[in-house]
């Protein structure tokens, strides 16, 4: 088992943790990880836009001039694709952009991410986040006392001080065991846990 330092909100080291290699230490997937990160990606897309094809754009139903003798290239329809104001072609129509994933494989790639953060010496683990108020400045002083740079911070419940104090930070995001995802993990530089969340964790995912 992987041994990390636990820190305190002053940055200063008050004991050492064993993460649990069946979400810490699993054999990084890579495919699974790419796969999980276009899958969320794809399923925020709303897929609402929509453009007129030919058949749909108002006019055009006479031919616009003969046939044969004006010297202009035949036409059929002043709506025609070339004209200014004519319909598109192979216009976009409301879709479903949704990927699927099986549940298995969302799990593997959750464990391939966070397994990489420790690896990369990028996942910190906090005794505590325990804020008396909201204040950015105070959630500021605690990253920079972590030394951790775009986090996302993790807690094992909701804490409304903890998100309020993150929310205008740039690049901090605040998240909860049940509400983190692979894109996050692994857009974010640095990940910090509390403990509780890391028991939380391995209790789910393990």
């Amino acid at each position: 088992m992987a041994n990390v330092t636990v820190y305190n909100m002053e940055g200063n080291e008050v004991g050492t943790m064993e993460l649990n290699d069946a979400v810490f230490g699993v054999e990084i997937n890579e495919h699974l990880v790419h796969l999980a990160v276009v899958r969320q990606l794809a399923n925020k897309r709303q897929g609402t836009q929509k453009a007129k094809t030919r058949s749909e754009v108002s006019g055009g139903g006479r031919k616009p001039w003969r046939q044969k003798g004006t010297g202009h290239a035949r036409q059929g329809s002043i709506r025609a694709p070339q004209w200014t104001g004519g319909g598109v072609v192979f216009a976009p129509v409301p879709r479903d952009y949704e990927v699927k994933m099986n549940k298995k494989e969302r799990r593997a790639a959750l464990k391939s991410a966070l397994t990489s953060k420790v690896q990369d010496n990028k996942l910190v683990v906090v005794d505590s986040l325990a804020l008396a108020e909201a204040k950015t400045k105070e959630m500021q002083r605690v990253l920079t006392n972590l030394k951790a740079e775009k986090a996302l911070v993790i807690t094992a419940a909701d804490d409304k001080n903890v998100v309020l104090s993150a929310r205008n930070i740039a690049d901090v995001q605040t998240a909860t065991v049940n509400t983190m995802n692979v894109y996050d993990v692994m857009k974010h530089n640095t990940v910090v846990l509390t403990k509780d969340a890391v028991a939380s964790i391995e209790e789910v995912y393990a």
